[in-house]
């Protein structure tokens, strides 16, 4: 399988979808739904979710989905895509960017091709195994940045689940006193192509889902950044918690994770 045209065929999918969305939304007015506590879903996530999942089956019909609003929720024995109709519901809700569709495609345990499409700037982030990142067709890279003390750090905050808050503040005050600043744009999605971009040095969060973060985990290592779990392991697929980095400051940056997180 050619990663590298099916990320593409992904890409052209992302874009036309996300006009049709843009376009259903200055149309019609955003109907909300409660999912959980501070967990809404509009009929706009379920719309853009219904036409990524009948373009998606045409590219790669075997696949199966592990899709945010359950649209379709087979498992294929190979190969699934991991969809976010729209990262960054509530942004989208009040008219803040950012907001995103995100799309990975999974073989086996690993993702092949990821595709992240920002609505708002109209930004294509387009990996696949192998064949590095792009910004709307230009190849982009994580920054050089050598130190935390220079870096600028994006996270998001619990919006449901604080069990681990504690350790989360005690993290957050520690890059507070120890970066350039922190930045919580409430998009994983969005913050994760940023880190790729070189926009942002670093990226945290818990409590994240595989939607939020497949496409993103993808787009930064190929750009030639870092990934992994709270512990510097690999489970930040569905392990709920990732750390996302340039490559020159993973290490110093894990040091204060894993003491706050008790790793």
């Amino acid at each position: 399988m050619d990663y590298k045209i099916i990320a593409q065929q992904v890409a052209n999918l992302a874009k036309e979808v996300g006009a049709k969305l843009m376009q259903y939304r200055k149309e019609n007015a955003v109907q909300v739904e409660i999912k959980g506590k501070h967990d809404f879903v509009t009929q706009m996530d379920k719309y853009s979710e219904k036409l990524l999942v009948e373009g998606l089956s045409e590219i790669l019909p075997e696949a199966g989905y592990i899709a945010e609003e359950g649209t379709r929720t087979d498992r294929g024995e190979k190969y699934n895509w991991i969809i976010d109709p729209i990262d960054g519901t509530t942004n989208f809700i009040h008219g803040v960017p950012p907001h995103a569709i995100s799309i990975a495609l999974m073989e086996d345990d690993k993702i092949v091709a990821g595709v992240i499409y920002e609505l708002c700037g109209k930004e294509l982030f387009v990996s696949s195994l192998g064949g590095g990142a792009y910004l709307n067709g230009e190849q982009i890279h994580v920054s050089n940045t050598k130190t935390v003390e220079e870096s600028l750090i994006s996270t998001g905050f619990p919006y449901s689940n604080f069990e681990r808050m504690q350790q989360y503040m005690k993290l957050f005050m520690h890059f507070t006193h120890h970066s350039a600043g922190l930045r919580r744009h409430g998009s994983a999605a969005t913050d994760l192509a940023y880190v790729a971009a070189g926009r942002f040095d670093a990226f945290f969060e818990y409590d994240l889902k595989p939607y939020d973060v497949a496409a993103g985990v993808l787009l930064v290592t190929e750009a030639g950044g870092k990934v992994g779990d709270f512990a510097g392991g690999d489970n930040y697929i569905f392990g709920k918690e990732i750390v996302a980095t340039n490559a020159t400051i993973y290490d110093e940056f894990m040091t204060p994770t894993k003491e706050a997180f008790g790793k």
